[in-house]
């Protein structure tokens, strides 16, 4: 059996962990399910955990999509760790303000930005 590709790109920068999402559209159920335990293996990798997650290529997110954010944010707190979130497009910015998710993540316009927050 074939292992499916990888729906994030990780890299490091200044003991960050940086992921962009590959797909252009998280709204399947099983992408979504693949996504959360992609982003859980690393949380749980590396206690105290410094997250960005940069939804730069993201033009659609579905309500199972942020409901896994939820979820990712809940067990890196727990385990004492950090995460932001950055380059959010407009429209998805809008179902995070209607549902006041941007009251609960740390969202920056920019992964720079994030960084920056990251080492102050």
């Amino acid at each position: 059996m074939e292992q499916p590709a990888s729906h994030l790109i990780i890299k490091r920068a200044e003991g960050v962990s940086v992921v962009e999402f590959a797909d252009r559209k998280i709204l399947e159920e099983l992408s979504i399910q693949e996504i959360g335990e992609e982003l859980e293996r690393l949380v749980e990798s590396e206690p105290g955990i410094k997250l960005l997650l940069n939804f730069r290529n993201v033009d659609h997110l579905s309500s199972a999509a942020l409901g896994m954010l939820i979820t990712l944010n809940k067990k890196i707190n727990e385990r004492s760790g950090s995460l932001k979130l950055s380059d959010i497009n407009r429209q998805i910015f809008e179902v995070f303000k209607i549902t006041r998710l941007n009251r609960v993540f740390d969202i920056h316009e920019n992964a720079e930005a994030a960084l920056n927050v990251f080492n102050a």
